[in-house]
């Protein structure tokens, strides 16, 4: 298809400005992390690395950091193993209700995050009788992250078909032999750039958080959103902040750059 030159102008500046109101306030936020303000305001009077060295001697921020990583680290391995066991089954088995089971899985993504958050915690506390805390967190974080892995498994298990398998079953190698050899290096990346998703969204996530973590744990965003307005605390949270974008950028460009060498 060919364009105008008036439809690539427009094109092209239409694309400007949506990029540019999605990174310039986080290129704000990252110059506001060395400003000398301690309101933020803008322009910054001047630039100093004082608040950088306040937020990692901050034992709040950094038991804030912690938390936010053991979370995601556990329910991005809960993921791998129930995503890629989801996925094996509705790629390689025919049942009843196999389309139904399909949209279960995935529907935890699709849900506004108040709606599972507000179910979780009916659930944990009313039905199941469970204290919030770490654990009530993880299996709240494990429930939408086992849709990134799904998908990333389930798209490349449809494209490598079973031939291989098949192949491997005829010359004699027995199930697990198969998948170690076979099966699983086929599949590894897949796995990976879903592991990677998976942690990138519970590392940031706090609307899931804020309902199921319960007053005894706090993660990174919640740490951001208890100090955001307290005095001398907002330049501290803008520089957890520019921490949290490359924490969460870091595996999504993985990610990406894994799925463009699959496709090459």
């Amino acid at each position: 298809m060919r364009l105008t030159r008036t439809s690539r102008v427009l094109l092209v500046a239409a694309t400007t400005l949506t990029l540019a109101f999605i990174y310039v306030p986080l290129l704000i936020v990252l110059l506001n992390s060395f400003s000398t303000s301690q309101s933020l305001s803008w322009p910054p009077p001047g630039f100093t690395l004082e608040w950088w060295g306040r937020a990692f001697a901050s034992e709040g921020a950094m038991n804030a950091v912690g938390a936010s990583i053991t979370v995601a680290l556990a329910s991005t391995a809960i993921a791998l193993v129930l995503g890629t066991a989801l996925s094996f089954a509705l790629n390689r088995f025919e049942f009843f209700g196999k389309s139904t089971v399909n949209l279960l899985v995935v529907l935890p993504i699709a849900l506004p995050g108040i709606v599972t958050g507000i179910a979780l915690n009916n659930a944990f506390r009313t039905m199941m009788g469970l204290q919030l805390g770490m654990l009530t967190l993880i299996v709240a974080h494990a429930t939408f992250c086992v849709v990134t892995v799904f998908n990333n498994v389930i798209a490349r298990l449809r494209r490598m078909g079973t031939s291989l398998e098949e192949a491997s079953a005829d010359l004699g190698a027995g199930l697990w032999t198969t998948f170690r050899l076979v099966t699983f290096p086929q599949i590894k990346s897949a796995l990976f750039a879903g592991g990677l998703l998976a942690f990138a969204l519970s590392f940031d996530e706090i609307i899931v958080t804020t309902f199921t973590a319960g007053s005894g744990v706090q993660t990174l965003p919640i740490f951001i959103l208890d100090n955001m307005f307290r005095p001398n605390q907002a330049p501290i949270v803008a520089v957890i902040a520019v921490v949290m974008i490359v924490v969460s950028l870091v595996p999504i460009y993985f990610a990406q750059r894994l799925a463009g060498d699959d496709k090459r």
